[in-house]
C-alpha cells in the first residue's frame, strides 16, 4: 500500500488542521494506521492510532483531547483532527500503516508515508 499523507501548513497556536493519509494500491479498509510525528532534532514519536475498522483509538497523553483520529474506509482515508494546536505540536507528521485484523491497537507498522510539516507559530 502507498500512502500519501497532506494538509500540513503554517498556524497560529490555538488553531486547527487537518491531516490527510490517503491510501492506494491496496483495500485500505484491512489496515491499521498511525499517525507519528518528529520535531526538529528529536526522535520520532507516536501521536495516534486507529485500529482497521475504526472501533478502536489511541493517543498519545500530550495529545488527548486535542486530536482526534478518523478513518473513512470507503475513501481509503484516515484523517488526524488536530485542534488547539500549540508550538511544541510542530513537527513532520507521518501516516504508517499495518495489514492486521485486530480490535487492538498495534504500535508497528511497516508501511510509511512522506512527511506533511505542521508549524505552530505562538
Amino acid at each position: 500500500v502507498q500512502l500519501q499523507a497532506s494538509g500540513g501548513g503554517l498556524v497560529q497556536a490555538g488553531g486547527s488542521l487537518r491531516l490527510s493519509c490517503a491510501a492506494s494500491g491496496r483495500t485500505f479498509s484491512s489496515y491499521a494506521v498511525g499517525w507519528f510525528r518528529q520535531a526538529p532534532g528529536k526522535e520520532r514519536e507516536f501521536v495516534a492510532a486507529i485500529n482497521w475498522r475504526g472501533s478502536n483509538t489511541h493517543y498519545a497523553d500530550s495529545v488527548k483531547g486535542r486530536f482526534t483520529i478518523s478513518r473513512d474506509n470507503a475513501k481509503n482515508a484516515v484523517y488526524l483532527q488536530m485542534n488547539s494546536l500549540k508550538p511544541e505540536d510542530t513537527a513532520v507528521y507521518y501516516c504508517a500503516a499495518r495489514r492486521i485484523y485486530s480490535d487492538y491497537i498495534t504500535y508497528q507498522y511497516n508501511y510509511w508515508g512522506q512527511g506533511t510539516l505542521v508549524t505552530v507559530s505562538s
